[in-house]
C-alpha cells in the first residue's frame, strides 16, 4: 500500500501473485509458486546506507524460520545467500547498523533473543535479553481479572472465568531513539487453553522499556500499558491482539506508531481431536478482523516529570557544555518552568519563565547566558509548577 500523508492509502496493482483467478491485486511475493508460510515477507526496514542499491529494503522471509531477503524498491524481493535465523512465529527487525531481535522460549514462555549483523549476511548467535518474570505474572492476574470484568472490552470468546493463566513476551519492537533504545514488548496475557486445540485465549498489552546496550532493559511506567486494547464501538479493530511496530515515523512534533490490531484472539472452534479435527468459525463474529492501526505521541512523550500546584525541582548530572541554545519539550499550559545553569554549585545563568505547550521551547536567559560556559562542567536546574516536562537538549 502507498500513501502521501500516512492516513489515506491506496493499493497499487502489482500483478505478482494470482488470487481468485486474477493478477489485479497488490500482493507481494518472493515467488508466485510459494504458499503460506514460505511466501511470508516479514519485518521490512529501509536501509539508506547500503552501497548496493538492490538491498535498500531488507526483510525476513517465512513464518517459522527467518531468511534474510532484500529488495531495491520494497516490491521485488530476492533471498540472500545467508543462513536462516532461528525464531518462532514472531520476530522484529530494526535498522540501527542492522541490529535484530528474534523470539525464543525462556522463563515463563516466549522471550526475546538478540542477534546482530553489520552486513545482513553474517549474524551473531542469538542471546537472551528480555523475558517475563514473577512480577509480570502477579500483575498479569490483575490485568486479566480487570479485562474479564469490563463489559466495554471485547470478550475472550469462550473464557469468562480464569482457571489458568500466564504472561510472556509475544513480540518486541526495538528502535534507537536519542541516544538509547526504546523497547515495546507486547505482553501476551494467556487466560486459558482453547478446547481441543494447542493454543490459548488471551490478549496483548504493549508496554515500555529502555536500554543503553540492547542487553540490559529497564521496565518503565510501572509496567502499565503504553498501547492497550480499545473498547468496543467506534469501529475499532485493536480489541484484543496488538503487535507493536519496529519504530515510529517522525512527523513534525509527533511520533506516529503504526501497529497491527486484531478483534479476536480465536474466532473459530476446533471440532474433534487435534490434528484430525475441523476448524469451524464461531457464528456472529466479524470476518473482517484485522487492520493497521495508528497511535500518535508527542515527540519525546514516552514519560514525563510532572508537578502540581506545589513546584517540583530537579537537577541534572554535571556535563561538559557544548552549545549555546537550550530547548525544552514542555506542557505548562497552566503553569511555568524556570531554568538555572550552575557552575560549581553557583547559579551563573537564569531563564525567563516558560509557559504554554512547547514541544520545542527555546529558553531565553534574563541573567547571563550559556555563551561563556562552553567546555565547562555545568548542571541545569529546572523548577516546574503545574506542568509536564518531557525533555531538554542543547544546540550550537
Amino acid at each position: 500500500m502507498e500513501s502521501e500523508d500516512g492516513l489515506h492509502w491506496h493499493k497499487p496493482v502489482l500483478r505478482q501473485k494470482e488470487f481468485k483467478g486474477s493478477l489485479e491485486n497488490n500482493f507481494v511475493t518472493l515467488d508466485p509458486a510459494l504458499e503460506w508460510p514460505e511466501n511470508a515477507i516479514m519485518n521490512v526496514v529501509y536501509d539508506p546506507n547500503d552501497t548496493d542499491p538492490a538491498r535498500c529494503f531488507k526483510g525476513l522471509a517465512q513464518c517459522s524460520i527467518r531468511e534474510p531477503i532484500a529488495s531495491p524498491d520494497g516490491i521485488h524481493w530476492c533471498k540472500l545467500d545467508a543462513p536462516p535465523i532461528p525464531s518462532s512465529d514472531e520476530s522484529n527487525l530494526s535498522y540501527d547498523q542492522q541490529r535484530r531481535t528474534v523470539k525464543h522460549g525462556g522463563p515463563h514462555g516466549r522471550s526475546v533473543f538478540l542477534s546482530t549483523s553489520t552486513d545482513f549476511m553474517r549474524w551473531t548467535e542469538p542471546e537472551l535479553i528480555f523475558h517475563a518474570d514473577d512480577e509480570d505474572q502477579r500483575l498479569g492476574r490483575e490485568n486479566i481479572d480487570t479485562r474479564l470484568s469490563n463489559p466495554h472490552m471485547q470478550s475472550l470468546i469462550l473464557r469468562s472465568e480464569l482457571d489458568s493463566y500466564n504472561v510472556d513476551v509475544y513480540n518486541m519492537g526495538v528502535f534507537a531513539y536519542e541516544g538509547l533504545y526504546i523497547g515495546l514488548p507486547a505482553m501476551y496475557h494467556s487466560a486459558g487453553p482453547v478446547p481441543n486445540y494447542p493454543n490459548t485465549f488471551g490478549f496483548h498489552l504493549v508496554q515500555l522499556a529502555c536500554s543503553r546496550d540492547l542487553r540490559t532493559w529497564r521496565r518503565l511506567g510501572n509496567r502499565r500499558p503504553f498501547i492497550e486494547a480499545s473498547p468496543l464501538g467506534a469501529g475499532a479493530y485493536d480489541l484484543t491482539q496488538l503487535l507493536p511496530p519496529s519504530a515510529p515515523v517522525r512527523r513534525d512534533d509527533e511520533l506516529w506508531f503504526y501497529y497491527t490490531g486484531l478483534k479476536y484472539r480465536a474466532s473459530s472452534h476446533y471440532v474433534g481431536t487435534y490434528p484430525d479435527g475441523e476448524i469451524v468459525p464461531i457464528p456472529g463474529l466479524d470476518r473482517d478482523q484485522g487492520a493497521i492501526c495508528l497511535a500518535l505521541l508527542r515527540r519525546d512523550g514516552f514519560v514525563s516529570l510532572d508537578a502540581g500546584e506545589q513546584s517540583g525541582m530537579f537537577t541534572t548530572q554535571p556535563f561538559e557544555l557544548s552549545g549555546t541554545m537550550l530547548f525544552v519539550n514542555l506542557d505548562a499550559t497552566k503553569g511555568t518552568l524556570t531554568v538555572e545553569a550552575l557552575d560549581g554549585g553557583s547559579v551563573v545563568a537564569t531563564s525567563a519563565d516558560l509557559n504554554g505547550d512547547l514541544p520545542q521551547g527555546k529558553v531565553v536567559w534574563t541573567q547571563d547566558s550559556l555563551a561563556d560556559l562552553q567546555g565547562r562542567l555545568v548542571h541545569l536546574r529546572f523548577t516546574l509548577r503545574n506542568g509536564s516536562f518531557y525533555s531538554y537538549w542543547i544546540e550550537e
